[in-house]
């Protein structure tokens, strides 16, 4: 605690030498003077964050000072507004800091990260313990009847309280001292959990060296290696990487048992190797501290905590609902380990099927029943197409149109950077950054550097939105080729831009429910395989010919193959997540321990494992979804029957039906309850039938 405070003290001493100094020199202290505002990357350097965030933290102190310290009534207009609208520099510093530190950081910015969250782990608290703040707050809440709010005001109001009340602004002097301890413990540990998960997966490579050893992979899986080992300055050599899009590939190909065990061995032990890097007490002492946390706040666990301002409300329904995708999937996943076994007894293999086996004999089966394997189909998922093909997609729908512009600053040379127009009109700037590298962490992700809204005069506030895959990159002979999954991810994350870019509210801030925040990508999914727009951009790289009738069948025919083990793995994490946080009492985990008796507990069977375990689950320990991950396939259920409303149209590109999710899905953001957006879209409630047959389950 004393360094914490040390290092406060320090930063403001820095602090106040940096405001004559850098009031020219530190891009966040002047207006962005660029196209369209983006950030001026190419000026931003590490030396200028932690001035701005602390400047920024002076300016909301002062804006929040403002409003305690006004004698008026508090009003709408007076409290709410004013709270919402403070820390915009603040605000600003944080959307270029969080995105670069995810998707292209290095020492400086990790560093900074470390240095930071104490500290914003105390200014937040800070505002949101604040007795007289609460009272004000509690006030407008408490004469809501007595302004004359709109729908998305009154949502506002609603949300402003109940986020004092669950942060802490109601405990007693003494509690609240607790929760700040927690809080910045929690903010620190979330941080070195995924600094060691990014650690741990730059941190292996398999190498290989003999020819021979490359037996069953397609060429241009050896290219990829070949072009990996060459960035890695091994030259002649073939390096395979965690990265998933290195790593599937020679899961499913390789001939080479003893090899696909040491990779996909190194993936599920990624911070689990006692080390330095090890997650297993940073995953015990976050758990228990959530516990002790929601107590603080009158919870019985961290799922009743967080599940209360979800659709699903209750870890009860969550875990009914799981356990009922569970017990649909469960069969079909045995079926499928029995008809991978039945090969591998077929072959002559004296061993039993074990989860590095799963890709490769899955992948023997899929192309001995449909004559498909991803080296097939590639060649017609150039990425560059993929994105043409998803950008007609929205233009269909939605009217938009998108326009590459290169005189937009970028901060890494891999970012693609696009102009959003309707009917010629700005509508923002979509960023989409898609190749792997030792800077950016895995997964694919939505963000924005700037979101829509209006500025506190009404002004139209444009967004500027990015996008991060890990998509398999180009090589020196070929461009990016991508598995029809990884065109799905594409969509999948557009569909999230979407939502973004379509924003039509009035105030910053807001934001929609786990279990409801998913189904505008999730819907995307759904158009990437429909002939209609396959014809637009399924084309071969070479010939320009579009995918043959028979290929798309054949994708289509087999995309309900392997779903019992996608199903399983995927729910396999979904309910460690909620066996992490449905717990009633802070006991001390083994983590491993607790890992194998919460698998064995719903009977996951050993050729699978979760699709996260516990120690490189960055969603539920530094990604926001703990006590959430459920969320994804809670969203299947909405997607799966959002897209039947086109369908049943006869039209996928039904014009009013997109113009009706537009309005009440994508431009409502967090703006209004989620269950009363999908009725106001689609008339009814949607049950599970839509997911379990939209899934082969059924």
């Amino acid at each position: 605690m004393k360094k914490t405070l040390i290092f406060i003290i320090l930063a403001s001493v820095v602090f106040t030498g940096y405001k004559k100094e850098e009031k020219n020199t530190n891009p966040f202290f002047n207006k962005f003077d660029t196209p369209f505002e983006v950030p001026p990357f190419e000026k931003i350097k590490a030396a200028h964050y932690m001035p701005a965030f602390l400047k920024g933290f002076e300016e909301q102190k002062s804006e929040i000072k403002s409003i305690i310290n006004n004698p008026e009534e508090p009003t709408f207009e007076n409290t709410i507004k004013p709270y919402v609208y403070s820390g915009q520099l603040l605000q600003r510093v944080s959307s270029v800091f969080g995105a670069l530190n995810s998707a292209n950081t290095n020492d400086s910015l990790q560093t900074i990260n470390r240095e930071l969250s104490p500290i914003s782990s105390k200014h937040r608290d800070d505002i949101s313990l604040n007795d007289t703040l609460f009272r004000k707050v509690k006030s407008v809440y408490g004469n809501k009847e007595k302004f004359n709010l709109t729908g998305e005001e009154k949502k506002l109001l609603d949300d402003t309280y109940k986020d004092f009340v669950r942060s802490g602004a109601a405990l007693s002097t003494e509690d609240k001292g607790k929760l700040r301890k927690m809080n910045e413990e929690l903010s620190l540990l979330s941080v070195k959990f995924g600094q060691n998960l990014l650690a741990e997966t730059n941190g292996f490579n398999l190498i290989i060296d003999k020819k021979e050893d490359l037996s069953g992979l397609p060429e241009g899986v050896i290219t990829q290696a070949a072009a990996m080992a060459k960035s890695l300055k091994m030259d002649g050599k073939w390096a395979f990487t965690l990265q998933v899009p290195s790593m599937t590939p020679f899961l499913q190909y390789s001939d080479r048992r003893d090899l696909r065990e040491k990779l996909f061995t190194a993936y599920f032990m990624k911070g689990d190797n006692d080390n330095d890097h090890d997650n297993k007490a940073i995953i015990a002492r976050i758990t228990k501290l959530r516990v002790e946390r929601s107590h603080l706040l009158g919870y019985d666990s961290f799922s009743d905590f967080v599940l209360e301002r979800t659709m699903a409300k209750t870890p009860e329904k969550v875990l009914s609902f799981l356990g009922q995708v569970w017990d649909a999937a469960l069969p079909f996943a045995k079926a499928e380990a029995a008809a991978q076994q039945d090969l591998i007894n077929k072959e002559g293999g004296k061993f039993k099927l074990a989860p590095w086996d799963w890709w490769y004999y899955t992948e023997k089966i899929k192309k001995e029943k449909y004559d498909l394997n991803d080296e097939a189909t590639r060649p017609y998922f150039k990425i560059d197409n993929v994105m043409e093909g998803m950008f007609y997609v929205a233009n269909q729908l939605y009217g938009l149109n998108f326009t590459k512009r290169t005189d937009i600053s970028k901060y890494h040379p891999d970012v693609n950077t696009f102009e959003v127009t309707r009917d010629g009109k700005h509508v923002g700037i979509l960023m989409i950054d898609n190749y792997p590298r030792l800077s950016k962490r895995g997964g694919a992700w939505c963000g924005a550097f700037r979101g829509q809204r209006r500025d506190i005069n009404g002004k139209m506030i444009y967004p500027v939105v990015t996008m991060v895959t890990n998509s398999t990159p180009p090589t020196t002979d070929k461009p990016s080729l991508l598995t029809s999954e990884e065109a799905s991810t594409l969509f999948h994350e557009f569909g999230h831009a979407l939502a973004a870019l379509l924003s039509n509210k009035t105030y910053p801030g807001g934001s929609l429910p786990r279990d409801f925040v998913e189904l505008p990508s999730q819907i995307m999914e759904h158009w990437v395989l429909e002939p209609e727009v396959l014809k637009v951009y399924a084309k071969h790289y070479k010939t320009g010919k579009i995918i043959p009738t028979e290929l798309v069948d054949k994708l289509v025919k087999s995309g309900k193959f392997n779903t019992g083990f996608q199903t399983v793995e995927y729910v396999a994490a979904a309910l460690l997540d909620m066996e992490y946080h449905t717990l009633k009492e802070p006991v001390d985990l083994n983590i491993r321990d607790f890992e194998k008796k919460s698998m064995d507990k719903y009977g996951l069977i050993p050729e699978i494992k979760p699709r996260y375990r516990s120690t490189y689950f960055n969603h539920i320990w530094a990604g926001g979804y703990s006590a959430g991950y459920y969320g994804y396939i809670w969203c299947e259920i909405l997607d799966a029957d959002a897209f039947q409303a086109f369908k049943e149209t006869g039209n996928i590109f039904n014009k009013e039906v997109a113009a009706r999710f537009e309005k009440e899905i994508l431009s409502k953001g967090g703006t209004r309850d989620p269950l009363q957006m999908y009725i106001a879209f689609r008339g009814k409630e949607p049950g599970i039938d839509a997911l379990l047959i939209n899934r082969g389950l059924k």
